[in-house]
């Protein structure tokens, strides 16, 4: 452990230092949110430490606060979190040879210690910006969800300090990045009708699913192109 700590250098310990302080800040909004939404103190802990999956958790505390049947929102998180397959293919080194460090580095995956791995050359640096960023974001994320799981038991209307923004934001931040591939951009469009289009008329939850009609047409749509390349 000491030796992936020496290996950072002062500039990609600063930033991997301010994404913790960012993702602190989030953190604090999902517990606040969470609790004044009338969950118990110790769901938004709990899930923290056993789901650690910020989009995922922000999606199910918002559909089930909204209505939505807990089934679907626990569906719509596995979805979520879908994308952590390719990035363990991506990034499989980097975690080791044994299982139990294997299982810690998978539980602890997150987009930001993933993408700060990926931009590291040498193999140390990829193992020591995973690790550093991951442990830190672990440590940040439950400390600030702690905080703002107490602060949401005395806050009862959040909106008036705008943490129920946390949650679209977090989403929205999600996707931007991928609006620059342009093959991206069908599946989210499609995906942003039907799910506009369905919120008047279904329960909480279920328009988020139906949205995945956007990877379908993704899909079909870059089928022509494929076979026009082979």
């Amino acid at each position: 452990m000491r030796s992936i700590w020496r290996t950072l250098d002062r500039g990609l310990a600063r930033d991997i230092g301010l994404v913790c302080l960012a993702d602190c800040l989030v953190g604090v909004s999902y517990g606040a949110i969470a609790v004044s939404s009338g969950f118990p103190l110790w769901l938004p802990m709990l899930m923290s430490l056993l789901v650690f999956a910020g989009a995922s958790q922000f999606m199910f505390i918002g559909i089930v606060a909204a209505g939505g049947n807990p089934f679907a929102a626990v569906l719509a998180g596995l979805l979520a979190n879908a994308r952590h397959l390719p990035f363990g293919f991506a990034i499989g080194d980097v975690l080791g040879k044994r299982w139990p460090a294997r299982l810690a580095g998978s539980h602890l995956m997150i987009d930001e210690s993933v993408a700060f791995a990926l931009a590291q050359r040498e193999a140390d640096r990829r193992r020591a910006a995973y690790w550093a960023c991951s442990l830190g974001l672990f440590v940040c994320w439950n400390v600030g969800v702690v905080a703002g799981a107490f602060a949401g038991s005395v806050i009862k209307d959040t909106d008036v300090f705008g943490l129920d923004a946390a949650f679209p934001a977090v989403l929205l931040a999600l996707v931007l990045p991928s609006l620059r591939d342009r093959a991206a951009r069908l599946p989210v469009v499609v995906g942003v009708v039907v799910a506009l289009a369905a919120t008047p008329f279904l329960p909480a939850g279920l328009p988020v699913l139906l949205a995945l009609a956007g990877v379908v047409v993704g899909a079909l749509a870059k089928e022509p192109e494929l076979q026009e390349v082979a």
